[in-house]
């Protein structure tokens, strides 16, 4: 079985969640049908600097459903490579219309859509301001290549019964198979940390600067820090923006582009997660989970994700709620690695846990 896969973007540095599930997406295929016989399609690739050129080109064709890159040659382009495989692994349901175009070619393969999240959702909460121009120009571009993979792939993959849900009731699809966010377990050990949370505890909260993130982590410095004893640590792509707002406290360490999160993760002992919006399952979550960290999140954060929260953290959504569970933290000591968020990922969220189903969705 050959496949060929249908990528956003070729990553310089450290990748965002979105592409870190691509990454993932890229390995357990691999693994099915052997590295050789899996080649990749990106959009984009991030050493090659968009000119303005091919910018306004991307605004050009956007209301005729081709989402940022991809023009009418580079589908012509696809679907003549398309002949050479078994299957077309669209990895993001924004290039619905590759799906399209390919059934409409007649290509006798099998296209299988993986969505993300539901696209139409994500960025209307991205573009949320009504009065931003790309917003009447993304978000039904967005709705129409969610409704084209709906209609056109022959395999449908959602994260969770959430976005199946919404699916459904906007496109009339079920998804054929749910596959959660998972990560390629990069934090086996033979053993673990076994300090106790500190005092003050170090709260870290994780995500690129994107809107629903910086509304969370406001909300969170202005109605939560101030009334509890902590220290606290920003991380992500691009946050050192957040140096310039008016509500950022010169305690808060912010770090942007980090290339190893992984020390940072070993010496947080909570992590805070208070999203309010979004669509699909929130990478830094899972990835919080295979670090084996204690997390206070919101539903939002939680979302798709099965576990016993008080286990793994806590489950808040208001600001008393956020305060009474790093109290709890404070004031009742507990490992800084916690082994049941560990076992958690190993056991449900770890890519080697998604084979399986991947391989349904190929060969059934």
């Amino acid at each position: 079985m050959k496949i060929l896969i249908i990528r956003y973007k070729k990553t310089l540095g450290v990748p965002e969640g979105g592409e870190q599930g691509s990454e993932k997406n890229l390995i357990v295929l691999r693994q099915i049908a052997g590295e050789e016989n899996v080649d990749t399609y990106f959009i984009h690739d991030e050493a090659h600097r968009r000119t303005m050129a091919e910018y306004l080109q991307g605004i050009l064709y956007m209301p005729l459903g081709y989402y940022f890159g991809l023009t009418p040659r580079r589908v012509r382009e696809i679907v003549t490579m398309a002949q050479a495989y078994d299957v077309v692994f669209v990895d993001r349901s924004v290039f619905g219309i590759v799906a399209k175009r390919l059934k409409e070619s007649g290509y006798r393969g099998r296209v299988v859509c993986f969505f993300h999240n539901v696209e139409v959702v994500y960025f209307s909460a991205k573009y949320s301001n009504k009065f931003n121009p790309m917003r009447w120009l993304v978000v039904p571009c967005a709705d129409r290549n969610d409704r084209w993979s709906c209609r056109y792939a022959d395999r449908m993959i959602a994260l969770s019964t959430r976005d199946d849900e919404e699916l459904y009731h906007r496109y009339g699809r079920h998804a054929d198979v749910l596959i959660p966010v998972a990560f390629v377990d990069r934090y086996r050990r033979d053993s673990y940390p076994t300090e106790f949370i500190g005092n003050p505890p170090l709260c870290m909260f994780l995500g690129a600067y994107f809107p629903a993130n910086v509304e969370g982590i406001e909300w969170f410095v202005k109605n939560v820090l101030p009334r509890v004893t902590i220290r606290m640590q920003i991380v992500g792509k691009g946050m050192e923006k957040l140096k310039e707002a008016d509500w950022m406290r010169p305690d808060i360490e912010v770090l942007s582009n980090v290339p190893d999160l992984e020390p940072l993760f070993e010496s947080a002992d909570i992590m805070v997660l208070p999203i309010f919006k979004g669509s699909g399952m929130k990478v830094k979550t899972c990835e919080s989970l295979m670090y084996g960290k204690n997390i206070i999140g919101t539903p939002e954060a939680w979302s798709g994700y099965e576990l016993d929260y008080a286990k793994a953290g806590a489950c808040c959504l208001t600001t008393d709620e956020f305060i009474t569970a790093i109290y709890d933290f404070c004031q009742n000591p507990r490992p800084r690695h916690n082994a049941y968020s560990r076992e958690v990922f190993v056991n449900q969220y770890s890519a080697d846990r998604m084979v399986e189903k991947f391989r349904a969705v190929l060969f059934r």
